[in-house]
């Protein structure tokens, strides 16, 4: 059983890029999965961080795209653990671009993602525990508390769905749908 405990600033990580125009999509903007793939990697380098060991994506929740980012612009993601389990963690990541021209800053996008250490032989350990040194922490670490606990009680609700249930069909006639079953399903 692991004892110790880490702070989050103990693995703050920090990163900077310039946006080229290789990063660039088909409309002039960076492409969205090369920012994803960043996130990834600053995601990793935190948990890993934290943990003393090294850690896979296990989910990514709510990746919004707020803002575009332009070629030419200085992107800073700055990742931090904000919550524990048993063998995950969830680091939250801030991504701001910055028009290095004019200064101008914009939030890109906040995200969370969870990351589950492992051991060599690929089998999950214990993380450290979190010291919470400031309101902010303490928040962000229910924050991830509560989302985790909804993210549970929303995936075991939805299993129980019986998705044949006249009612749920009829109300789906609210939306762009057009149900086409079998007549014997």
């Amino acid at each position: 059983m692991v004892e110790k405990f880490k702070s989050p600033k103990e693995s703050f990580v920090m990163i900077s890029e310039l946006m080229l125009p290789s990063h660039s999509n088909f409309n002039g903007k960076i492409h969205g999965g090369y920012i994803l793939n960043l996130m990834d990697q600053i995601a990793f380098a935190c948990a890993s961080k934290h943990s003393g060991y090294y850690c896979v994506t296990a989910s990514v929740d709510n990746v919004d795209f707020l803002t575009p980012i332009d070629v030419g612009d200085l992107v800073t993601l700055r990742a931090s653990v904000d919550y524990i389990g048993t063998t995950s963690m969830i680091v939250g990541i801030r991504v701001d671009s910055e028009n290095i021209k004019t200064g101008e800053k914009k939030h890109c996008n906040s995200s969370y993602f969870t990351m589950v250490a492992k051991s060599k032989d690929n089998q999950s350990v214990e993380v450290p525990g979190l010291i919470l040194e400031s309101e902010i922490e303490i928040k962000r670490f229910v924050r991830g508390m509560t989302h985790r606990q909804f993210k549970m009680t929303y995936n075991k609700e939805f299993k129980t769905i019986d998705f044949k249930d006249q009612e749920l069909i009829d109300t789906l006639k609210k939306y762009r749908v057009k149900i086409a079953l079998p007549s014997n399903s």
